[in-house]
């Protein structure tokens, strides 16, 4: 080729330039809709405005924040109301203040599972589950893949999985009780998936019954969780001055990360002291995920 021959121009640098384009509207879009949630959140925004503010649909602005934040816009909004609960109960304001000044319809909103437990003996704690039948099944849930596992006397665990790592939760699960013996029961482990994540099952009068198998320490700790309530946080130190000393928030830390009830023992509402959310045994994303839905739950 000489330097008379004519040349064909590739467009290979503006198609490697594309993603980046994309990538940054993409951003600007998430920018605009979290700039306008951060500003209106006190309203209550629903998601169609959201979406005219990103100039998105309420879909694509659902899938596009999911796969830029880890979680909805609808759980981003309620993270932003529960952060402010958050700010006014520490500061002591009544529930029913804190529900109506961060715009919720009344405390209704903020209430909790209704659970009743008992432990089982350190015995059989020792034993690693020696003579107890377990039976599990996987069901869908607000956060993933939920195992649910259950004994005879009521729900005894639950874990987390994405599509594809059911077989690690089920394996970390077996891991703490390594003697018992696991027979898979979808039918049988449904009613109580329905129970735990369907809010319209939350009734004082029919308590859902869990059953704890930890040490003695542990299933203290698991107790004084049970006694946080939905819509509020508490720290390692607090619960470590509950149960013990609370010089041993260390220990309380190891016992919250090995609480087999995800969820019913709310183990997702601990913070580090400085207030930042800290680690969670099934993903930090979840663990966000779980605060946001919870804030935004109506009271029946």
């Amino acid at each position: 080729m000489t330097l008379t021959d004519p040349v064909e121009i590739l467009p290979a640098r503006r198609t490697d330039q594309a993603p980046l384009l994309r990538a940054a509207d993409d951003y600007d879009r998430v920018r605009r809709a979290i700039a306008y949630m951060t500003e209106h959140w006190r309203a209550q925004p629903d998601m169609e405005a959201v979406a005219r503010a990103a100039d998105l649909t309420t879909d694509g602005l659902t899938a596009l924040f999911r796969r830029w934040a880890g979680l909805t816009p609808k759980a981003f909004l309620q993270a932003l109301t529960l952060d402010h609960a958050r700010k006014l109960l520490r500061e002591s304001a009544s529930v029913l203040d804190a529900a109506y000044e961060v715009g919720l319809s009344g405390p209704g909103r903020l209430h909790d599972l209704f659970v009743t437990h008992e432990a089982m003996s350190p015995g059989e704690w020792k034993a690693g589950g020696a003579g107890l039948v377990l039976h599990w099944g996987f069901h869908p849930s607000p956060f993933g893949i939920a195992l649910v596992m259950a004994t005879s006397r009521g729900l005894c665990g639950i874990a987390f999985a994405d599509a594809g790592q059911e077989d690690g939760a089920l394996a970390d699960m077996q891991g703490r009780w390594p003697n018992a013996t696991y027979v898979r029961d979808q039918p049988g482990t449904a009613p109580l998936a329905r129970r735990v994540f369907d809010p319209a099952a939350w009734r004082a009068d029919r308590p859902l019954r869990i059953v704890l198998i930890g040490t003695d320490f542990e299933v203290r700790v698991w107790e004084a969780l049970l006694r946080v309530p939905l819509g509020r946080v508490t720290t390692y130190s607090d619960i470590a001055g509950t149960v013990c000393s609370p010089k041993a928030a260390r220990a309380v830390g190891a016992a919250v990360g090995k609480n087999p009830v995800c969820f019913v023992v709310p183990c997702h509402r601990v913070i580090g002291k400085s207030g930042a959310l800290t680690g969670y045994h099934w993903g930090l994303t979840r663990k966000r995920a779980m605060i946001g839905w919870e804030s935004g739950q109506r009271g029946d």
